[in-house]
């Protein structure tokens, strides 16, 4: 932070849509205090910007063509609650476990607009796919193939498959690599043409149905570069399938991998730009081939839940620590850490972290922020210029925490996960409580 007045600022493209300062220096979310979400559900806390969310994903519905063709990836973030709001947005669903299937079940969310994946997927998995109707399976591998025909025959079904590609584009932030990039557990290759026998015995599978193609090119990407290659590539494929088999598939599934920016130095993702020149190419490219262009679907998870929420913290133990170069860091202290957000620790992750309970005025020192985790690594703001009036008590704030951090937290230290809260015109709303210690030992034998 270059001074304090901008730590009190609140990056716009970075924080929630309805978080605005007020006069006392209080910040609130959908015209709701923080402090008061604090008090009355303790902290660490994760609130949730509904309308942020919900507008989100009327973003990417407008520009990929309407709600059918975006499917929430939810290992962003599952529970009931958001599966009601992705289905009240009439958007379809991914899912990547049974569990994950279980929760969208339990929501009511409709089986016939849910997408399962996964690189693993047993038998126990595919028939509840199967029993329960989702749209579609994407199949992952020769074993699952074969695997899903047997089971969906065991059911007198015949199931709708995706087959996941893997295309040789390794994509993130704004550079992609085209290389053959086959050294990962996901999809068939092109380059190999396992892709294309994977198609043949789609196609001659008495109890599975063809109709698509599935790839992803990477995270935290930004343009339309990366994506409009891999499409190209994937829709070679679709023109040999056509010519060799006979069958024009429908679909094509690009996956996620869209950015947001997490610090206020990122520029925010323009979704209708990148879905306008995503879009123009495949419909190039298809012509070119002299194929009718399939439908294009997308799976936003990060790009809608990321940037809605914020996870609120208690400031604990501040010390200062002296350093190498003979200089001293702050140390502020939470009482979260990797528990309920390892990515810091996981990928060197960054945040924007402000200070959410008042103004503060202090000149800025180089601090760090850590959890409260016995682990060094426990840290979630790893060095920046913070004020020097940050105090105990004070609440400290993450932004853009929506995705991936309630749904990769844990029990470490035996700490108990966050209680989550939705936030709506002035109202807040219980999505999921507080764990306690007797949910810990409710699980001892």
């Amino acid at each position: 932070m270059s001074s304090t007045e901008s730590f009190n600022e609140l990056p716009a493209h970075v924080w929630p849509r309805n978080a605005v300062r007020q006069e006392d220096g209080v910040v609130t979310i959908a015209g709701v205090p923080l402090p008061d979400l604090a008090e009355e559900f303790g902290t660490p806390l994760f609130v949730v910007d509904e309308d942020d969310f919900r507008s989100r994903c009327r973003d990417m519905a407008d520009a990929f063509g309407g709600p059918d063709r975006v499917h929430y990836a939810s290992k962003a973030f599952l529970c009931k609650t958001i599966a009601n709001w992705v289905d009240e947005e009439g958007m379809s669903l991914d899912i990547a476990s049974v569990n994950e299937l279980g929760i969208a079940l339990a929501a009511g969310f409709p089986a016939g607009r849910i997408t399962a994946h996964g690189n693993n997927k047993d038998a126990d998995f595919l028939r509840a796919c199967v029993r329960s109707g989702v749209s579609h399976v994407v199949l992952d591998s020769a074993q699952e193939l074969e695997l899903l025909d047997y089971v969906a025959a065991g059911e007198a079904k015949v199931q709708d498959v995706l087959i996941r590609v893997k295309p040789g584009i390794e994509a993130h932030t704004h550079e992609f690599i085209a290389t053959s990039h086959e050294d990962q557990k996901f999809g068939f290759s092109l380059a190999s043409g396992s892709a294309f026998a994977a198609a043949t015995a789609a196609v001659r599978a008495e109890n599975l149905n063809l109709v698509g193609l599935h790839c992803h090119v990477g995270s935290q990407v930004f343009d339309a570069e990366g994506f409009k290659l891999a499409a190209e590539r994937v829709l070679q494929l679709y023109s040999q399938i056509h010519a060799e088999l006979g069958v024009a598939l429908p679909e094509l599934d690009l996956g996620g991998g869209y950015g947001i920016a997490y610090t206020a130095d990122e520029e925010p993702l323009d979704v209708a730009a990148v879905a306008r020149d995503l879009l123009t190419a495949v419909d190039r490219t298809a012509a070119e081939l002299g194929i009718t262009a399939p439908v294009v679907l997308v799976e936003p998870g990060r790009a809608i839940a990321g940037p809605s929420t914020v996870t609120v913290y208690e400031v604990g133990t501040i010390k200062d620590v002296s350093i190498e170069d003979g200089g001293t860091r702050r140390y502020v202290s939470v009482d979260g850490g990797m528990s309920d957000n390892i990515r810091p620790a996981l990928y060197g992750s960054i945040y924007d972290a402000r200070v959410v309970s008042r103004f503060v005025e202090g000149d800025p020192v180089a601090s760090r922020v850590v959890g409260s985790h016995c682990e060094s690594g426990d840290i979630l703001i790893n060095d920046e210029n913070y004020p020097d009036d940050i105090r105990p008590g004070d609440l400290l704030a993450l932004a853009a925490t929506g995705a991936y951090c309630y749904a990769m937290s844990s029990r470490y230290n035996a700490f108990t996960r966050p209680a989550v809260v939705s936030v709506r015109a002035g109202t807040a709303r219980l999505m999921l409580r507080r764990e306690t210690l007797d949910d810990i030992l409710a699980l001892e034998v």
